[in-house]
């Protein structure tokens, strides 16, 4: 059975208070090769086909269910092993 996955991440402009405590955390646990961190959702959805229609009802399912399009922005993708 395919996997879609929906990535839903906070917009550019929104502020990430969880990204930035990861983010004030990584030096003192002695990573310093990351600039910035933004934290988001990652929704794994199984489907029984991944046509178009299926992949348009996901992206009308990512926008009024699993993101708040006010303050995040979504991605839907077919699972590589599955495209």
């Amino acid at each position: 059975m395919p996997r879609v996955i929906v990535d839903v991440m906070p917009k550019p402009e929104i502020l990430d208070p969880q990204g930035k405590a990861v983010h004030g955390a990584l030096p003192r646990l002695g990573f310093d090769a990351v600039t910035d961190v933004r934290q988001g959702k990652r929704f794994e959805l199984q489907v029984d086909v991944a046509d178009e229609a299926t992949l348009a009802e996901v992206h009308q399912l990512a926008e009024t269910l699993l993101s708040n399009p006010v303050i995040e922005d979504y991605a839907v993708r077919v699972d590589g092993a599955d495209a």
